[in-house]
């Protein structure tokens, strides 16, 4: 900083200080919390999802087989194997490398019949459980869930991620995502 009189300095710290405040009210965060902005996140299997297998030129081994509680699907031929946690790749590769055992150079493929459902709490008309859609975004969980609460803090929500301990606070905005298993609060504003 250049060498400043005292009123001077005086001014310009007051300066800074206001545009901190301003910062703050603009993106919301001036209780101390940080806002992240939603970032794409690659989707993990988890209980509750309902996975279509396809074994290429084996009928007996292609079906539709649910997550279980403990993660993982019982699967013909090779049993127990673990699903959640992995990706659709990563479990596809897990599937075909079991087979192996049993068929040679096994064609796997693997997708999501059925996702698990989201939840959401919070300042909305109606909480609850509601099946998750592909591409779903905060703003349309909040309208299945019959809209806003005349309290509701239409600027931040809070998403705890099935894989997630804590809840971590989000910019609402219009592309704000919403994954299967997500738990969303939408909180109240402060006046």
């Amino acid at each position: 900083m250049p060498h400043l009189d005292s009123n001077a300095r005086r001014l310009f710290l007051l300066g800074m200080l206001g545009a901190a405040a301003s910062a703050c009210a603009t993106t919301g965060a001036g209780d101390g919390e940080a806002l992240a902005d939603a970032a794409e996140v690659e989707y993990r299997l988890g209980p509750g999802d309902q996975l279509r297998v396809t074994v290429f030129n084996e009928p007996s081994l292609t079906g539709q087989y649910q997550v279980s509680d403990q993660g993982a699907i019982a699967y013909p031929l090779v049993g127990s194997i673990q699903a959640a946690g992995k990706t659709l790749p990563e479990f596809s590769q897990a599937l075909q490398e079991a087979l192996q055992t049993y068929i040679r150079a096994p064609n796997v493929s693997v997708e999501v019949a059925n996702y698990r459902p989201f939840f959401i709490l919070g300042e909305v008309q109606r909480p609850g459980t509601y099946p998750y859609s592909a591409h779903l975004t905060v703003q349309n969980a909040v309208a299945t869930a019959g809209g806003f609460t005349y309290r509701a803090n239409e600027g931040r929500v809070y998403i705890k991620h099935a894989n997630e301990a804590q809840e971590r606070a989000y910019r609402l905005t219009n592309s704000t995502p919403v994954l299967p298993g997500d738990t969303i609060r939408i909180g109240q504003r402060l006046f």
